[in-house]
């Protein structure tokens, strides 16, 4: 594939993308401004699939666009190195800061369901749903 041009539909299809998100890529310049054809058509170098591949991966490994972005405009070799070594560290660290908050509420959802099956217990149908009566007297 190197050397040749594609049109975005080709690139758009081979990437797995619509042609909306190579447009929308283009737009917030992770890929270089496609030159066009004598009929107008957008021309993109065959390299651009594996480009957009690399964008769909980082953001299936939870980092934004701005963020790839920013990985692209590192200069590559040890530069892109650190840069991505950074990345890593901070999503390694909002993913234990949200592991530690789905902890913490996993813990007030049980004792919420706790509270609810005690009440069922002592009053049956009579029973009044203890989280909906905490939630009234917040109000």
């Amino acid at each position: 594939m190197n050397g040749s041009s594609l049109q975005i539909g080709e690139i758009a299809a081979l990437s797995g993308v619509s042609v909306d998100t190579v447009r929308y890529y283009e737009r917030l310049k992770l890929l270089p401004r496609a030159a066009r054809s004598g009929g107008g058509f957008r021309m993109f170098p065959a390299e651009t699939v594996e480009c957009i591949k690399f964008i769909k991966q980082a953001q299936e490994m939870g980092f934004s666009l701005e963020e790839v972005k920013r990985l692209f405009s590192t200069g590559g070799g040890a530069n892109q190195c650190r840069a991505v070594r950074e990345l890593l560290i901070k999503k390694l660290a909002d993913l234990e800061s949200k592991i530690n908050q789905m902890r913490n509420f996993k813990k007030v959802l049980n004792h919420h369901l706790a509270d609810c099956e005690e009440e069922l217990k002592a009053h049956g149908k009579q029973a009044a749903c203890p989280v909906l009566v905490t939630i009234e007297k917040i109000k």
